[in-house]
Parts: structure tokens; C-alpha cells; sequence
């Protein structure tokens, strides 16, 4: 295999008539690197991978593959290769002829192709199957195939649109497993699309979370996941909390916000303007149930901000669901979006609560992280 080539994008833009697709989108991708573009549906990350592939073509902006700017070379001579969802596997081929069909095409020999397609099947694992048509294999199989197919050509990058999301969910953590692995071991750049952000996590040494055309955040996935900037990236990225409340003071290095029924929390200092809303996230796993044995002290005009709960809110249980290692509980505070937390298995079951039962949850200060 070729050495790993850096990728860069440089202010691209695509448009589709009055509609941006991509919108103004830079970005690094380091050669060697596994990365994912991870957003909802027409966010504009396939729209991206097209854009790097050749595919589609550029608006405005700049592409560079290595040190060579690509913006009007075809597909074949940028060092890419692509593997499409459907996988798009010729149905009366076998697999050995299907992975040796682009070679076929450049007028590479028969004994030739097929040492080259088969060296491939053994990497994917694929060998046993050759002479087997797409028809008598399974989705994963499939897969393997179409992969094998892609390498080819000996591509410095390889584009995966969303390679995982017909298989059954059993198969696709398989997958991610293969997928790791070759990437590792071809030590080319991986560019994948996804809209999982199980999948995102579990694969990526880079993670570029996209909105509305335009990167909200990239990073390492702890990063990403740890930190997120924006309310849409600690909604999407999963398993974080978005609340808020207008910003009334300051003390030891923190700043207090106050909630619309008077609640009192606590995050890391910020330089807004006092009386503006501040929103922050908190992280499902990093709220607890308070001790149903302790006295609530109530939150209204009457009570003294000495005497206020910090970092609390009452709140309606919504929904429990077991999940196995953990249980999950979506909750209701008057003034405040819909919020959960989940708890271990074992503590839950210590002091089980149930849907519609009043809670107290807390949590610390550190655990409070503030949003852009």
C-alpha cells in the first residue's frame, strides 16, 4: 500500500441551486487517521466524502490530497477509493470477479487480477467465499467483499459511506471490529460517514460532528465527548444534559446561575454578561439521586439564598428503563426541558424509584461543563 496522504479542505462550499449543502467547511485530516463525519441526515457529511471523492464538484473552495490540489481531477486520479452503502456488488459475478472487475477494466491480465483479488479476500477474510455470487452471502459478507474491491487500486485514502448501517446490530460491532483493524494494518486515512455516534466513537481517532453544512466540533472522541461547545453536539453526541440559567453572580472562582423556579447552580466561571442566560451540560452518568431520607428544602421567593439547594432540582420521573449494567430515567422539572440520568443496576434496586415519583437530583460543580 501507498503512503498515508494528508487530506485538506479549505473554505469548501457546495451548492445546489438556492441550497448549501456544505457551507464554508475547513478541516485537516491527519494521514494515517481513522475519521468520521458524524451528523443527522442532511447535515452535508456525504455530501463532504462526494466532495473529497470527486463525485460532486466544488462551488468554492479547495481541496488537497498530499501536496497536490484536486478540485478538477476525476475520481481515478486523486488516490481515493470509495465504498458505497449499497455496496454495489455486480449480482452475477462471484466474489472473486467482483473484486477483480476494476482491474479487468485498467486491462490487467486474468492470472494477474485474480492473484490481486484474491490476496484481497485473504485480507477481508473473504477467501473461502470466492467463487460464491453476492446472492449466497450474508450482508456482512457482502461488505467484506466491497471493501476488498476498493483496495484495488491501492487507494492512500479510502471514503466509506455509511458502511454499517444495513447490517444487523450484532454484525455491525463485528464489523467495526474489521474495519479497526485494516485500517491499522494498511495504515492509510479511513473517512467514514455516520450518523452513529456509538459508531463514530468506537472507530475514530478524529471525530468531526456536522450541522446545517458547517463543522460544529472536531477532536479526539473523548474530547468531543468530554467537551462538546455547542448545545447541538452535547444533545447529538448523546448521554449529556442541556440546562440553563441567567447568570447572577459570581463567587470563588465560579459563577452561579439561577433557574426559572429559583434553583441555584454552580459552573465554571464565564465572562458573559450578568443577567444573560447561560446554558451548560451535564452528563446523564454524573447525576444522582439525593438520599429520599433527607429533608428537601423548598426553592420559592420565601426562602433565603443561604438556604437553597446548589446544583439540585426537583423533579417528576418520567420514564424508567431498564438497560442491563445500567437504568435509565427520563425526568421533568417545571421550567426545564426533559432531562435523564442513568444509575447503576445494582444502586437503583437498592432504592427503586417509579414513574411518577418526586425526585431530588444533584450534582457537582466540576461536573457542570459550560457551553459556548
Amino acid at each position: 500500500m501507498v503512503a498515508a496522504t494528508d487530506v485538506e479542505l479549505s473554505a469548501v462550499v457546495k451548492r445546489y441551486g438556492e441550497t448549501t449543502a456544505v457551507d464554508g467547511v475547513s478541516l485537516r485530516i491527519p494521514g494515517g487517521s481513522y475519521c468520521c463525519l458524524l451528523g443527522p441526515s442532511g447535515c452535508g457529511k456525504t455530501t463532504t466524502l462526494r466532495l473529497i471523492a470527486g463525485h460532486e464538484a466544488l462551488t468554492g473552495g479547495d481541496i488537497v490530497i498530499g501536496d497536490q490540489t484536486v478540485n478538477d481531477l476525476p475520481p481515478a486520479q486523486r488516490g481515493t477509493a470509495m465504498m458505497f452503502q449499497n455496496y454495489a456488488l455486480f449480482p452475477h459475478l462471484n466474489c472473486l470477479d467482483n473484486v477483480a472487475f476494476g482491474l479487468k477494466m485498467r486491462g490487467i491480465v486474468k492470472a494477474e487480477r485474480h492473484a490481486k483479488a484474491n490476496e484481497l479476500l485473504e485480507l477481508v477474510h473473504m477467501e473461502r467465499f470466492a467463487e460464491r455470487q453476492p446472492a449466497q452471502l450474508s450482508g456482512g459478507q457482502q461488505q467484506r467483499v466491497a471493501l476488498a474491491r476498493a483496495l484495488t487500486t491501492n487507494p492512500n485514502i479510502l471514503l466509506l459511506d455509511e458502511p454499517l448501517s444495513a447490517l444487523d446490530p450484532f454484525l455491525r460491532v463485528r464489523m467495526r471490529e474489521e474495519l479497526k483493524r485494516l485500517q491499522r494494518e494498511l495504515g492509510i486515512s479511513f473517512i467514514h460517514v455516520t450518523h452513529s455516534q456509538e459508531e463514530a466513537m468506537a472507530l475514530a481517532d478524529l471525530v468531526v460532528v456536522m450541522n446545517d453544512g458547517q463543522i460544529e466540533q472536531f477532536g479526539a472522541p473523548r474530547d468531543v465527548y468530554n467537551k462538546p461547545k455547542t448545545a447541538f453536539v452535547a444533545r447529538f453526541i448523546g448521554g449529556h444534559n442541556v440546562l440553563s440559567g441567567c447568570l447572577s453572580g459570581h463567587d470563588n472562582g465560579n459563577s452561579i446561575l439561577t433557574g426559572p423556579g429559583g434553583e441555584r447552580f454552580l459552573i465554571k466561571k464565564t465572562d458573559a454578561a450578568l443577567g444573560n442566560s447561560v446554558a451548560f451540560a451535564l452528563r446523564a452518568d454524573k447525576i444522582g439521586l439525593r438520599d429520599q431520607s433527607e429533608p428537601r428544602r423548598a426553592v420559592g421567593a420565601d426562602v433565603s439564598p443561604d438556604d437553597l439547594m446548589t446544583n439540585c432540582l426537583n423533579a417528576e420521573v418520567g420514564l424508567v428503563e431498564y438497560q442491563g449494567a445500567v437504568v435509565a430515567l427520563r425526568l421533568h422539572a417545571e421550567g426545564f426541558d426533559e432531562f435523564s440520568m442513568t444509575i447503576d443496576e445494582s444502586r437503583f434496586y437498592e432504592q427503586p424509584v417509579a414513574i411518577g415519583d418526586r425526585v431530588t437530583v444533584g450534582w457537582d460543580a466540576k461536573d457542570a461543563h459550560l457551553l459556548n
